[in-house]
Parts: C-alpha cells; structure tokens; sequence
C-alpha cells in the first residue's frame, strides 16, 4: 500500500483527471503508460535490490562499483528528480488550498511546505510510510465511489458516457482519438519510454524496497502495489470523460472564459462536487490533501537522504557518524522545501501530471540507465557510471529547459530551441551509450563479481 500510495500522487488524481478532460485520449495515454512502469519495476529491480539490502539507489550502485564519484553522482541525480517531482506535488497543493479555503497560491504553497519539513523532521520514515498507506486506501476508495456515481449518471453504458463527452466539445469524436502525437512521432516515442522506465529510475519508489524483511515479500509488495495502481490509472480515465460530459458548460465550475475556477488541476475535484455535493468534494479534497502531504513527505525525505546519506556520506566517509548525518539531513529538509517552494511559484499554471512526467525523463536519463548496468552489466565501471549517468541527467535537464515545457510555458518565449518533449529518447541513448564507451575503455575497471552474484540469484 506504501509503494501505490507513493505513485498515487496529486498528478494521479488530479493531473491525470484533467489531462483527460482537456485532450481525451491524448491525455488518457499518460495513465496508460504509468501502468506499465510498475511491473518493469517488479522483473527487473525488486527482488535484486532488495537482495543486496541496500537503503538508497545509490547504495545499490556503490555496492556494485565502490568510490565517491558514484556517491557524489547519486546523491545530485536523486536531489533533481526530487525536486521536479516535489514542484509539481506543490503546484496542486497550492490550487487545492487556493480552491478550498480562499488563499492565495502563494500562500497555500508555502503553508504545505511548512507542514511538509516540520512533518519529516518529527516524523521520519515510519510516520511517512503510514500516511502513505492510509491515504493509497481512502483515495482508492473515493475513487471508485466517483467512478461508481459517474457510471451510475449513464446507467453503466460506457458508449453513453463517451457520446455525452465529446457531444460537449467542438472537437466532437476527434477527443477519441490520437490528435498530437501522430503529428509529432519522435516526441510520442520519447513520452512513450518516459512513462514506462521512469518509474523504475525514481528513488523515492526505490526506497521503499528496504522497508520489507525479505525478497519474498519485496516481489508481492510490488505485485499488489502494480494491482492497485492500475485500477486507479484506469478509472482517472472515466472521471475525466465524465467531468467532460458533466462540467463542460456548467458555469458553477468555469469562468467567464471557459477555463475551470481554482486552476485546471482542480477539475477533479468539481467533479466531486456535482456528483455528490459538499460532502463528497469535502471528502475527496481531504484525500487530495493527504495524498499531497504523503507523497511531499515521501519525496523530501528522499532528499534529505541523498544529502545525508550520500552526499555528505561521501565528503566526510571517515569521519561520518549518525548524529551529524541527521542533523545534515534536517538541515537538507529545511533547504529543499524552500527551493521546491521557489520552482513551484515559477510553474503555477502548469499541469501537475505534465509536469511529472518531466521528472520521469530525468530519471530515465540517469538513475535509471546506471542502476540498470550495475546490476545486468558486469564490466560497468566508476569511470563508465558516473560520466554516463551526467551526460544523461545534465542533457535531460538542459533540454528540458530549452523545451516547451519551461522555455515556453514559463519563460515567455514564442518558440522552444528544442521540439522534442519529453527529451528521454536523445538523453537516455546518450546515457546508456557514454556508460558502455567510458566503461569498455576505462583501465581501472570494478567488477565486483561477488555483489553480482549476491543480486542476481533468485531463489
């Protein structure tokens, strides 16, 4: 439940909810293709991971390879991710509390980050672990209750609920169908790989691995969790044909432009309320609300982690000890709350769904490819993991930045320097290509035959 409850964000309910609403199928995609990150988690990382016993994605490449520079590596890979996933966990948290209580975005940004740092600093692992847990039941639940009553809206005729969607737009039955992506082939292909590799290359996902006593249950936990998250995936897709069917035209939930009231992020929570008034849009915006805190929680301590634990693990290996790397860590908490908070003001009007799968490009482009070849590829060396693993993250983010997404959308400009979006294709190849060259031609190489053979046994 605390592996679905970490994948079941904000960009879950209420990103993919309203991608949906917005392009139909094209938005629908990107819940099909978080379905399919999990079980490549499942064959390819869970047992072997969990084998080696390891507490950080980066523990689990030092095993294998030894040195700081892999640490260092680690350590600034996890922190960027984390912070484009936490950014976009932070701009639905400022919708939601904008939408709920009246504040200012601003306002409601800065106070979920506030309760984010003081909550990992006092709570930790364990109390993050179980609000995750919680909050994965009651959003699964309130789920299917608003798919049951949008269902119920269409006496359970699916056909009736599509016809209904689309009859509320120009678009008409276009909104079925791929209208983008056919027109932009390499950017489909990428987004494609981003949604399905990303999952495995996010260390806060990685993490919860070490929380189980044994492999065993390590491969259920993410069997069940797969279950789970891709029954929710499936029904964002009905609560956004049925927001489309329902809200389109309803001036209770637009304004005077057409555009949603509180930011296009809070459509599912409109859904809630025309489907079962204050009650349910109450019940459902406290789901949101702990989903929010859950997964910022999960993600800042992550952070920390990577501060902590690698970081500063690695500038101070021989004189590390456990009260200064938690005292570093709280002190990372502080830090990457206020920068989370800094990003979150710049990307207020972006959707939060979109905005992860950004963050799922960078981990393809780094973590990913590099946790890949150390455990499946034995001549993986330092030289090869660490120069691969910065090509891949440093062009991930340069071309992420020169895309649409921030080039466009939040500088200003007319015209991004680079169509392609997300940038995985061209950043994850340059990984995985400057790893096997640098390691094929490094003279020290580090086998470490025996960690290979510990993670790769399966009983």
């Amino acid at each position: 439940m605390a592996i679905a409850g970490d994948a079941l964000s904000a960009g879950a309910f209420l990103g993919l909810t309203s991608l949906v609403y917005n392009k139909g199928y094209d938005g629908f995609v990107y819940a099909i293709g978080y379905t399919t990150g999990m079980p490549l988690v499942l064959f390819l990382f869970a047992e072997k991971i969990r084998r080696l016993g390891k507490y950080t994605f980066t523990d689990v490449v030092h095993a294998r390879l030894g040195g700081s520079a892999v640490r260092i590596f680690g350590g600034i890979a996890t922190l960027v991710i984390v912070l484009f996933y936490l950014t976009a966990q932070l701009v639905g948290a400022g919708q939601l509390v904008g939408l709920l209580f009246g504040m200012k975005y601003c306002d409601g940004v800065i106070l979920v980050a506030l309760l984010m740092v003081a909550y990992v600093n006092f709570g930790g692992m364990q109390a993050t672990t179980w609000v995750q847990i919680i909050k994965a039941a009651v959003m699964l639940f309130g789920g299917s209750v608003m798919t049951f009553l949008v269902l119920d809206a269409f006496d359970f005729n699916m056909s009736a609920l599509l016809h209904a969607a689309v009859a509320q737009r120009s678009a008409g039955t276009a909104l079925l169908a791929p209208v983008t992506l056919p027109h932009a082939a390499a950017s489909s292909v990428s987004l494609g790989l981003t949604l399905m590799l990303g999952t495995a290359g996010l260390p806060h996902v990685l993490m919860k691995f070490f929380t189980v006593s044994d492999v065993r249950k390590a491969r259920w936990s993410v069997f069940w969790a797969t279950g789970l998250m891709n029954y929710f995936y499936v029904i964002t897709g009905v609560l956004g044909f049925g927001a489309m069917a329902l809200l389109s035209h309803d001036t209770r939930y637009l304004d005077e432009h057409g555009a949603v009231k509180g930011g296009g992020n809070m459509v599912a929570l409109h859904l809630a309320h025309a489907l079962g008034g204050d009650l349910l849009l109450g019940f459902m915006s406290a789901i949101a609300f702990a989903t929010i805190l859950a997964v910022v929680s999960g993600l800042t301590l992550s952070g920390a982690a990577a501060v902590s634990h690698d970081l500063y693990g690695a500038v101070r290996s021989e004189r590390n000890d456990g009260p200064s790397e938690f005292l570093v860590s709280r002190i990372a908490t502080v830090l990457i709350g206020l920068i989370a908070m800094c990003l979150a003001f710049m990307f207020r009007t972006q959707n939060v769904a979109y905005m992860i799968s950004l963050a799922f490009s960078i981990a393809c482009s780094s973590t990913f490819p590099i946790l890949f070849l150390s455990i499946y590829w034995k001549r993986l060396s330092i030289a090869g993991a660490v120069w691969g693993g910065t090509a891949g993250l440093a062009s991930a983010v340069a071309m992420t930045i020169m895309g649409p997404s921030i080039w466009v959308a939040v500088l200003g400009h007319k015209e991004p320097l680079i169509a392609l979006d997300p940038p995985t294709l061209l950043s994850m190849t340059l990984a995985f290509l400057v790893s096997v060259v640098c390691s094929l031609s490094s003279t020290s190489r580090t086998t470490g035959k025996e960690t290979i053979k510990i993670i790769s046994q399966v009983p």
